[in-house]
């Protein structure tokens, strides 16, 4: 029930920052943005000691670290990979531009429309 509550308030804060946001319209634009940052980050900051939020937070945490073992690829292999890419759409282009060409002939010739 407590988890429930800290979610609702977390989503009330959003709410109150874009409400903030319309509140302030006479305001600069760089005071109706702090709006709804700030509400933003305190319903992140309440949703976080929740149950779901922690279970979030660590989530990408870990989410994060896995992202930092990726191994890229160098610049060779991935402008060697954009040329097979691009070569196969070529053929499959190619290959579907005959076989359109191939149907529509055989209807034509089935309709008696000439050949």
């Amino acid at each position: 029930m407590a988890d429930k509550l800290k979610l609702l308030v977390a989503v009330l804060l959003v709410i109150a920052g874009v409400a903030g946001f319309y509140f302030f319209a006479d305001a600069p634009t760089v005071v109706r943005v702090l709006s709804v940052l700030v509400g933003v980050i305190l319903a992140g900051v309440v949703a976080g000691f929740s149950g779901p939020g922690r279970r979030f937070f660590a989530f990408a945490v870990d989410a994060r670290d896995e992202a930092r073992k990726v191994v890229w690829p160098t610049r060779k292999e991935t402008m060697q990979m954009t040329g097979v890419v691009m070569l196969f759409v070529i053929v499959m282009g190619l290959f579907m531009w005959a076989v359109d060409g191939i149907l529509t002939w055989l209807v034509k010739l089935a309709l008696g429309h000439g050949g």
